[in-house]
């Protein structure tokens, strides 16, 4: 699902897509929503700890917020908001103060209705505009 969001519509090259944290570890939690016949809708994870560190500033108490996709068919359905929802459930369990992401800046809207606060300057990442953003839990 992610391969058909972030690299065929969106042209993220698949090399920079996927990573060593793509499969669930101590340090990872993967979200997945699914219909009722099983097809995937969207997914999303949670990075903290030490996978964390290097998105967050290195701050042990924020969880980095990552690979937030959902399918076209899916999309204005609240599948993204409950995936976001369901992560910083995630966070809360582990003890985390905060939660970070890097938003490509066409989706600052839907974090900020959500609570989310852009920092620092925009940047490009896989050729796409983006902006750190924060939410304290």
């Amino acid at each position: 699902m992610r391969k058909d969001v972030f690299v065929a519509e969106q042209g993220v090259p698949e090399d920079v897509e996927y990573d060593e944290h793509d499969l669930p570890d101590a340090e990872a939690v993967h979200v997945l929503a699914v219909a009722d016949d099983g097809r995937p809708l969207g997914a999303g994870r949670l990075l903290h700890g030490e996978a964390a560190a290097a998105r967050t500033g290195g701050d042990p108490s924020v969880g980095s917020l990552g690979r937030l996709a959902v399918t076209r068919e899916a999309r204005g359905l609240g599948v993204g908001v409950a995936l976001v929802r369901v992560i910083e459930e995630a966070a809360r369990a582990r003890g985390l103060a905060a939660v970070d992401l890097h938003a490509q800046t066409q989706a600052m809207g839907f974090y900020e209705r959500l609570g989310y606060t852009a920092y620092g300057p925009e940047d490009l990442e896989a050729g796409i505009p983006h902006r750190s953003m924060r939410r304290s839990l």
